[in-house]
């Protein structure tokens, strides 16, 4: 693994503006200078075998976690999520009813030399996704054709959403994202789910969540065409669907309208979940030791809200130094992890986001940052596999 500099493409903002790429929330460099959010100018370099164990260790942190959500179901530990309770019961009907999945994000720490380290896991609504699978692979075949890249997401997404349309009450799915997030980045990434999933036959509808409706006549959610809605796939946290009265007809009409990524993922999406899978699998090579609601006997630890995004209310915690960053989150609590810092090429640290999709590692996207918090100052970086 090495991070290498190069000429971006003469027209590299065309290209990505017309590949979908929407937001221009610039990211930020050494002394806080402004650099492009996509900023192709640097990539990462991986060998084949560094790849495979990627891949190895994705999809064992992703059968781990389905143990860890039949664990809490089974042990009703829902309280240590700090979900509310009128919510456990659909939480624990969708998992075991299967309710289908789509797609994941595991964020890892990983410097060439050793397992990947769990840092979160984004299981609920992971973004990034239409650079991972779209930008960085035009920016490969224009710049290295002969090079390759871990980068299978648009066939698998395609692939899954014809395994997981068997599931469905219907072959129509609504897609949502809200109106409220003002960079773009929700609705492109649910755009681009939209495509994949029409390209895999289904019939496909486009909304904001904010336009979805409660017809109390027939008690069921419709459209703005006042359809029934049967399945939707929403690009919206479930903290913030159970945090109202809309949260509650969602769970009561479970199954008959059913939502992607279901129920159950409230459980992956939950910092809670890092402190269980170290009490499952203590010691394991890809974990970080982790504790709910205090640093036990950690002396070095970054303390996160369990519901925290965007790297925001993060504390560190090392001998003589402690720094912490600004945000709304923390009221439901504090997981505290093990302080393994981000491993450093030319000042910067890259944060690897692996994308599992079914059951299947599916890519892999980076975003690199001066400082210890991947925030969304982070730049979006590709990387390449060199032809052996």
């Amino acid at each position: 693994m090495r991070r290498e500099t190069g000429a971006p493409r003469p027209d590299w903002e065309r290209r990505v503006t017309e590949q979908g790429m929407v937001f221009g929330t610039p990211g930020r460099g050494t002394g806080g200078a402004a650099r492009p959010y996509w900023d192709e100018s640097v990539h990462y370099v991986f060998e084949m075998d560094e790849i495979l164990s990627l891949e190895a260790d994705v999809e064992l942190l992703h059968s781990m976690c389905l143990e860890a959500v039949d664990h809490v179901v089974t042990t009703e530990r829902f309280r240590d999520f700090a979900l509310p309770e009128w919510s456990w019961q659909g939480i624990a009907d969708s998992w075991r009813r299967h309710d289908p999945y789509v797609y994941g994000r595991f964020d890892l720490r990983y410097d060439g030399g050793g397992p990947a380290k769990l840092l979160e896991y984004n299981a609920d609504t992971p973004t990034t996704l239409l650079e991972a699978s779209i930008l960085q692979w035009h920016w490969l075949k224009d710049t290295r054709p002969g090079d390759d890249q871990w980068n299978s997401l648009h066939e698998r997404l395609v692939e899954r959403w014809i395994e997981v349309k068997e599931a469905l009450p219907s072959s129509e799915v609504h897609f949502t994202w809200s109106g409220a997030e003002s960079s773009g980045e929700d609705h492109v990434t649910v755009g681009y789910l939209q495509e994949t999933a029409a390209e895999a036959g289904l019939d496909t509808v486009g909304l904001a969540i904010e336009d979805i409706g409660w017809d109390a006549a027939l008690d069921r959610f419709v459209d703005l065409e006042e359809a029934p809605m049967s399945s939707v796939f929403k690009l919206y946290p479930w903290e913030w669907v159970l945090s109202d009265d809309f949260g509650k007809h969602v769970v009561r009409s479970l199954p008959e309208t059913l939502w992607l990524e279901p129920l159950w993922k409230t459980l992956l999406s939950n910092k809670a979940l890092l402190a269980v899978l170290w009490e499952m699998y203590p010691g394991h090579p890809n974990l970080l030791p982790a504790y709910l609601d205090n640093p036990g006997l950690l002396t070095e630890y970054v303390r996160k809200p369990r519901l925290g995004r965007e790297g925001a209310n993060i504390s560190i915690v090392s001998p003589g130094s402690e720094q912490s960053t600004g945000g709304v989150y923390g009221e439901e609590g504090y997981v505290y992890q093990l302080f393994d810092p981000l491993p450093e090429f030319d000042g910067f640290r890259p944060a690897l986001g692996a994308w599992i999709v079914g059951d299947t590692a599916a890519g892999l996207g980076i975003r690199e940052t001066v400082g210890l918090v991947t925030d969304d100052g982070a730049a979006f970086v590709p990387h390449r596999i060199p032809e052996s």
